[in-house]
């Protein structure tokens, strides 16, 4: 898995053989943005300092902010992909495959590490951004066509943003 992505992360090999469309981009940004939106706000019920919690509230109101115009652009593009026909299997594969558990960790699986401290807490938030901002750069560099490659740089600037004030909160403590 981490040898898949190093070579997608280098352009050695293609995360999916079909390309993605508009709505593909935005199928795989709501994912991400859903899975960071349950992180932030189940770690945020397990943190002890205000200081953390309170970021993790305001990364989760940003995951809801990104959701609803994600989910907004969806709609306005419903009528032109309409008649869109044909399998979205590379879409649930890429997203089954690649996506879903390995960005975010899913804090109520019993199998997943339990937050003990709240710095512990940062530090996966550290990490899953950093993964998400690696898939998506990776993305970037796959993809040719340019309202995909919009999407995909609107989130990365914002997942960035994320690590930002993550790493920023971790040196205060």
């Amino acid at each position: 898995m981490e040898k898949k992505q190093s070579e997608i992360a280098q352009g050695k090999a293609h995360p999916t053989k079909a390309s993605f469309q508009c709505m593909d981009a935005i199928e795989i940004s709501l994912h991400i943005e859903k899975e960071g939106l349950f992180f932030y706000e189940s770690a945020g019920k397990k943190v002890q300092n205000p200081q953390v919690r309170e970021m993790f509230s305001s990364l989760a109101d940003e995951e809801r902010e990104h959701i609803q115009t994600l989910q907004e652009k969806a709609k306005f593009l419903q009528p032109a992909i309409a008649s869109r026909k044909g399998p979205k299997e590379h879409l649930q594969r890429y997203v089954s495959e690649e996506l879903k558990g390995k960005i975010f960790p899913d804090l109520k699986d019993p199998d997943t590490e339990n937050i003990q401290s709240d710095k512990q807490a940062l530090e996966l938030g550290i990490e899953s951004e950093k993964r998400s901002i690696e898939i998506l750069q990776s993305l970037l560099e796959n993809e040719r066509k340019l309202d995909v490659k919009a999407i995909f740089s609107h989130l990365l600037v914002e997942e960035k943003k994320h690590l930002s004030l993550l790493e920023d909160l971790k040196k205060k403590l």
